[in-house]
């Protein structure tokens, strides 16, 4: 849905910039924005210095909410950019989503389908990301005005087959592995440098991905 993905992410971060500026003393506001704006960047793992160049709808309404953080900036606002990368370790997320989707399938003995394989990503556990946003926000409350965009990510790439394989193991039952074409839409590859988080903000990952889709898979196991 192309056009609801801009009304949410193009209009939202509007009407938020707006209310945020509306309220006395005005509020600040944190964008959680996405590796998507970067496209396929020609080298990796990508800094927050690397070009944006967006291929599809979502990464496009993300930068373009970037944009308006950065001129309601220039007009006086508290307002900070975060780019996350696979953020995963829930069973509430889109069933759709890569992660939880193998975890629920290897719970369930199913077949995990990889619609491309060998596509490369930096998956961030969410209670990292947590971590991270709450150290951001803390320093927008002390009215910071100046924070740049930040990666919250591992910098590990894994492939959607290694993140299968390791989904199957943490199941314990023999889920089958299937390839299927890749989307057409998705970006192949990506992992990011969390340098700039570990300087600002004194920020590093803590769930490697070997745990948090092992915990993520017992969560679904359970039944939850």
């Amino acid at each position: 849905d192309p056009e609801g993905c801009r009304r949410t992410n193009v209009g939202g971060t509007a009407h938020a910039l707006a209310a945020a500026a509306a309220l006395r003393p005005p509020a600040w506001l944190l964008l959680s924005s996405s590796r998507e704006v970067y496209g396929r960047a020609a080298a990796l793992p990508a800094d927050e210095e690397t070009p944006a160049a967006p291929v599809n709808v979502y990464g496009q309404s993300k930068l373009a909410a970037e944009r308006l953080l950065l001129a309601a900036r220039a007009a006086g606002s508290r307002v900070a950019v975060v780019r996350l990368s696979n953020v995963y370790g829930s069973p509430a997320d889109h069933p759709d989503r890569v992660a939880p989707a193998f975890a629920r399938a290897a719970a369930r003995g199913e077949p995990l389908v990889l619609e491309g394989p060998d596509h490369v990503f930096d998956f961030t556990h969410v209670e990292d990301v947590a971590r991270g946003l709450l150290e951001i926000a803390r320093r927008l409350d002390e009215g910071r005005t100046d924070l740049p965009a930040v990666h919250l990510v591992t910098g590990r790439p894994t492939s959607l087959r290694r993140l299968a394989e390791l989904a199957v193991a943490a199941g314990g039952r023999n889920a089958p592995i299937r390839e299927a074409p890749p989307r057409r839409f998705d970006v192949e590859r990506f992992w990011g440098d969390p340098r700039r988080a570990r300087d600002l903000l004194g920020w590093k990952p803590l769930v490697p991905v070997e745990e948090g889709i092992a915990r993520l898979v017992q969560a679904f196991a359970r039944g939850r």
